[in-house]
């Protein structure tokens, strides 16, 4: 049932209006050798000894933490790295002892994730963390999003480089309201995702073991019909992308074992890392040029820059382009994930450090790719947008900030060029003097820069965007056309 579905802006589906599948079908396993007589680093002992690329074999899932302030998100990454072992026991029981210090017993957990001082004083995420576990099939990169309204920015960067989104809701009473009524996180949140084109949606309900709570099968309920008619409509369908469980990420109830049948006789199904491992495999763009947009950059005897490798493989020694300033770099050292390895690939979560390039002349957004098929570039572009709220209507000269993969660029709307009727998918045939909430519109748009994007049916990554105004996602679109 992993059905594409249609790829074309003019469909007449109504959720294809939001965010169109991809449609890949290049298999993720497909490793390939190095050419003979290229001398790799020493690799393990427990791979055969042939001539190989050290990379990592297990198929890549990139995991965004999203949701409200306070669900629990950082503190359940904490508690998955706990259990699969990738925190040791020294590290959490020091962390316990500090946190103790500062009476917030609840919080050690969240520690292995907010790293930095601020984070940790206000337990606030601030920005993206990321970790990682493996299971016994795959290798899970966390990325734990901040769920505080004035760094949705950073949320939608982590989102950017998802391809499963994990939404923490908390259980709690009077928690679950505020966190889901007007004005909550948790439906800008699961939108963002929706947009960002994450495939699949995992609604955790965490605090289950809340005393107001109890693992009461009525409270889950409640908050699950409450928020699925609301991620019905973004388009995530129950029957294939969308999955509810019970957790509790500070007891790890539900996370890596299934809940008990003592504390939980209402629900037999899988815990959240056997679900996830079992879900179906990711198709992955491995040949055709390397595409990967720049999330993060910082000096270490060289550049580095960081980001999600969205398609194509590259290795040590090659020589890329950085768009959109056509700077020709080297690779230098690679790693995934921390590891250090000689090539990468889809869906990896790397580091790459470059020669030929100073850090001051990179900025996340950039894109490093192929320098034979360079990424297109341009500054004004036609797309297809749904203004999902805006309070007033919006016509040619509104201006706001646009967040297309990993860049955020100000951008002007040039001209209105028609609406799509939502239902049928026709287009109107005179010009619209302005949009208002809940149309769809296809406008002409110009950046403040020149930025690094495609069209959208030709590489969705790199063809989806959030508008933002005022601290508000105000609407999400799909390029088009590129004009200049």
């Amino acid at each position: 049932d992993v059905s594409p579905t249609a790829d074309s802006w003019e469909v007449e589906a109504d959720d294809a209006l939001l965010t169109p599948e991809d449609s890949n079908d290049a298999d993720e396993e497909e490793a390939e050798q190095q050419e003979d007589g290229e001398i790799t680093k020493k690799i393990p002992k427990k791979k055969p000894p042939r001539v190989e690329d050290t990379r990592s074999k297990k198929e890549h899932v990139n995991v965004v933490f999203i949701g409200h302030v306070d669900a629990g998100k950082s503190t359940i990454g904490g508690q998955i790295m706990s259990l699969t072992g990738m925190v040791d026991k020294r590290t959490l029981e020091k962390y316990e002892r500090e946190v103790r210090e500062k009476s917030r017993e609840s919080w050690y957990l969240s520690w292995a994730l907010d790293t930095n001082q601020e984070e940790r004083d206000k337990g606030k995420t601030v920005e993206v963390g990321r970790a990682y576990f493996e299971t016994e099939k795959k290798h899970f990169t966390i990325l734990d999003a901040p769920g505080h309204k004035s760094f949705v920015p950073n949320m939608i960067g982590g989102a950017a480089q998802a391809d499963l989104a994990v939404l923490v809701i908390s259980a709690r009473k009077g928690e679950f309201e505020t966190g889901f009524d007007r004005g909550g996180q948790t439906r800008e949140h699961a939108m963002l995702a929706k947009t960002a084109g994450v495939k699949h949606l995992v609604a955790l309900v965490n605090k289950m073991d809340d005393p107001t709570v109890n693992w009461e099968e009525r409270r889950y309920n409640e908050c699950r019909d409450k928020i699925l008619p609301y991620l019905k409509k973004l388009g995530f369908n129950p029957a294939k992308d969308l999955s509810f469980l019970p957790v509790s990420g500070q007891t790890g109830q539900g996370l890596l074992e299934r809940v008990s049948e003592e504390i939980c006789p209402w629900y037999r199904g899988p815990s959240f890392i056997q679900l996830i491992d079992e879900l179906p495999s990711l198709n992955r763009k491995m040949d055709g040029p390397f595409i990967m947009p720049v999330v993060d950059k910082y000096k270490d005897m060289g550049t580095v820059v960081m980001g999600k490798v969205e398609a194509g493989t590259t290795r040590k020694t090659s020589t890329l382009l950085l768009m959109p300033n056509r700077s020709s770099v080297t690779v230098d050292q690679l790693w995934s994930d921390d590891i250090e390895v000689t090539s990468i690939g889809p869906g990896e979560n790397v580091k790459v450090k470059l020669k030929g390039i100073e850090e001051e002349d990179v900025s996340p957004g950039f894109v490093l790719c192929d320098s034979q098929n360079p990424i297109t570039t341009g500054r004004v572009f036609d797309a297809q947008v749904v203004i999902l709220e805006h309070k007033s209507i919006i016509c040619a000269g509104y201006s706001a900030v646009m967040h297309i993969h990993c860049a955020a660029e100000e951008i002007t709307v040039k001209a209105l060029i028609c609406l799509v009727d939502k239902k049928s998918g026709d287009k109107s045939k005179t010009r619209p003097r302005f949009v208002k909430q809940d149309q769809v519109a296809i406008m002409r748009i110009e950046c403040a820069g020149i930025i690094c994007l495609e069209p959208f049916k030709n590489f969705p990554q790199m063809g989806r965007f959030t508008l933002r105004d005022e601290n508000k996602t105000i609407a999400i679109g799909k390029v088009l056309k590129v004009i200049e």
